[in-house]
């Protein structure tokens, strides 16, 4: 009678464990395969919510139902042209058949791995079949160009494929095979297209020359332009300085006619007048021309004396 109720808590702990392990939640953005010793038991579970399975002898392996990313790791290719580049590639896949998905691959590193072998070589046959301007450009839209003579003469003027119809034919090549594996590849784009090294620097050597060249013309166009800006300026200057001269020549010249009226109407004013300005333009004259060193001798018949003689008003 003592070990009965211990009796019934272990019936109880084992019932609860034996509940534990038989049930499972699978959640919206999963679904899962049964497995009784390794082998798949049923049909996928792709209904969320609570479910069971035979406990202790059955495994759960969840898979994710959501969009699932591959990102490819650069390569070296060569086009048709026979440029070597590196190309980039990204994708976006997901699980659509679970139980062939475990059957063949297991788990999503078994996908990764796969997932690699295909796209990375159906990437590397689109673009070894199409020269590098198809991978580059989706249409033959005019490039806008920064200089209009800037042109490659390599660069055809027709684009028949283009980069966004290779991509779709790497996706019909791949997604048939990656179907049997219980894998929808939704897309695939190329994220980055580039030289390789040796052939980048070349490029990067290209496109400095060009770019100098380009500024070049830019300078001689400039200091053109300037000399013609200086030119006219100075045309501009000296014009507008004639025009100038003119007209100060010609305000002196009716200043000075204006100056010799007033002039020629004060000497003719009367006698006395004339008489003083007389005397004072001869005492200016001398003291204009006679310095302290100079000997002046004088008749005394000559005009200085006449005024000394007949003072103005006698």
């Amino acid at each position: 009678m003592k070990f009965r109720p211990i009796f019934i808590i272990v019936l109880l702990l084992l019932g609860l464990t034996t509940l534990l392990s038989s049930a499972f939640i699978v959640k919206e953005t999963e679904q899962a395969i049964v497995t009784q010793f390794g082998k798949p038991v049923g049909k996928p579970i792709t209904d969320p919510g609570i479910h069971f399975k035979l406990p202790w002898v059955q495994d759960i392996h969840f898979f994710d139902k959501r969009f699932l990313a591959w990102d490819g790791s650069p390569n070296q290719i060569p086009t048709r042209d026979k440029r070597f580049i590196w190309a980039d590639t990204y994708a976006r896949w997901r699980i659509v058949n679970a139980l062939l998905f475990f059957q063949r691959v297991r788990d999503e590193r078994g996908a990764q791995t796969r997932l690699d072998d295909i796209l990375d070589g159906e990437t590397r046959n689109a673009i070894a079949n199409n020269d590098l301007v198809e991978i580059i450009r989706s249409t033959n839209r005019k490039m806008q160009q920064e200089v209009e003579d800037v042109t490659d003469d390599e660069t055809p003027t027709n684009i028949k494929i283009g980069r966004e119809k290779i991509t779709r034919l790497i996706i019909e090549a791949a997604s048939p095979r990656l179907r049997e594996l219980g894998i929808e590849l939704l897309d695939l784009r190329l994220k980055r297209i580039n030289y390789v090294d040796e052939v980048q620097q070349k490029i990067f050597d290209r496109m400095i020359t060009e770019r100098k060249r380009i500024a070049e013309k830019y300078r001689s166009e400039g200091q053109g332009e300037a000399a013609k800006i200086l030119g006219d300026k100075e045309r501009d200057l000296n014009q507008i300085q004639s025009e100038a001269f003119k007209s100060a020549q010609e305000i002196k010249g009716k200043a000075d006619a204006e100056a010799t009226s007033v002039y020629a109407a004060a000497y003719n004013q009367n006698a006395e007048s004339r008489d003083f300005y007389r005397f004072l333009k001869t005492m200016e004259t001398y003291e204009s021309t006679i310095s302290e060193k100079d000997w002046l001798v004088l008749s005394t018949k000559g005009d200085f004396f006449q005024f000394l003689q007949k003072p103005s008003g006698k």
